[in-house]
């Protein structure tokens, strides 16, 4: 079979639940004819079939990995996962959204009739508990090929009480659990515009952040790259501190977690109780493609090691092109890949 077959392909259902959808996970990887990629590609040191990865969003658990990984896909993303079990926002999750090309000081969005590449995400980052995602990453990692990678998104949940100090030891124990479990690398979320507490925004602060990412280098030792998910920075003097007090911590950074403002209904209503929610897909593909770029001219003004991981409103190979054209290492797809998930294949096929 080959890409443009009529094999039919799972995908996630935005009408149904968070749980629906992670029990709704593939029994086995579609059969698919997947393009050799050109060229020699590599994520973060690690040699890779090809620059495409999967984005955190999609890969609810392995099942979800391994179907994926037989997409096109060479670096798998497995969902952000936490120290305890965490509960999905209530429906909805997904609502779609007008695709105008976002600026950073939009008050709001309308919402759309039906989804044209741009949707509000609202999940606030759930997680299975560490004795399920622990073995199902194991499992997940045991049914990747040769030249791909997976690599495990955590983050911490801060308790009542906690200090800094506590918060980054949970990043910690998710990270040591996660290469534990075989992962190759470890993406640490610091950036969720549904979350408003300090672990969900972390990367609007430099001194916290590399805090927190010292910690995690310390008890994960060289198990593995590092990498910090940040979301947008209008502010380029936050983002150079950003990127100069992560360095020598981390391995790369990660941009952009979607643009955060509020949604509104066809009447003008507010809609999740008027708060943020972020903006992924085409609208957000403008402004990640330009952090990607203010990112390169940071690292290579001062001679940062790190890498540039660009994400956000990619579709096709000529957007591809314009994340590597503006310096990122390698991209990674979320919403086009949930609404077309032979999107890599085509991409594959014309990059």
């Amino acid at each position: 079979m080959n890409g443009e077959s009529n094999v039919e392909i799972p995908k996630y259902d935005p009408s149904q639940t968070y749980d629906w959808n992670f029990k709704k996970a593939p029994e086995t990887p579609p059969e698919v004819e997947v393009p050799e990629c050109p060229g020699e590609w590599t994520y973060c040191g690690i040699p890779v079939n090809s620059p495409l990865g999967i984005a955190a969003g999609p890969l609810l658990n392995g099942k979800w990995v391994s179907s994926y990984a037989a997409l096109g896909f060479d670096v798998l993303t497995y969902k952000t996962v936490r120290a305890d079990p965490h509960e999905c926002y209530p429906l909805p999750n997904l609502v779609p959204v007008h695709p105008a090309m976002l600026t950073g000081d939009e008050a709001s969005v309308p919402l759309a009739d039906e989804l044209d590449g741009s949707w509000a995400v609202s999940f606030g980052m759930p997680s299975q508990a560490p004795r399920f995602w622990i073995g199902d990453v194991k499992e997940a990692k045991a049914r990747l090929s040769k030249g791909q990678l997976l690599s495990v998104s955590v983050v911490g949940t801060m308790q009542p009480g906690w200090g800094l100090e506590e918060l980054a030891e949970n990043y910690a124990d998710c990270a040591c659990w996660a290469f534990d479990a075989n992962a190759d690398c470890v993406e640490m979320n610091f950036s969720c515009p549904n979350v408003c507490s300090e672990d969900g925004q972390l990367f609007q602060n430099p001194a916290a952040a590399a805090q927190v990412a010292k910690t995690v280098r310390k008890y994960a030792g060289e198990d593995g790259p590092l990498l910090v998910k940040i979301g947008y920075l209008a502010d380029q003097k936050t983002l150079q501190e950003l990127l100069v007090q992560l360095n020598g911590h981390i391995d790369a950074i990660v941009t952009t977690n979607s643009i955060p403002t509020r949604v509104t209904d066809s009447a003008g209503k507010f809609l999740f109780d008027g708060e943020q929610r972020g903006i992924c897909g085409v609208a957000s593909r403008d402004l990640s493609i330009e952090q990607v770029r203010r990112c390169r001219e940071i690292v290579e003004a001062n001679d940062l090691q790190l890498d540039i991981i660009g994400v956000g409103g990619i579709k096709t190979a000529d957007d591809v092109q314009r994340y590597l054209d503006a310096g990122a290492n390698s991209v990674q797809l979320a919403t086009s890949a949930m609404i077309d998930p032979l999107v890599g294949i085509k991409i594959r096929q014309t990059i």
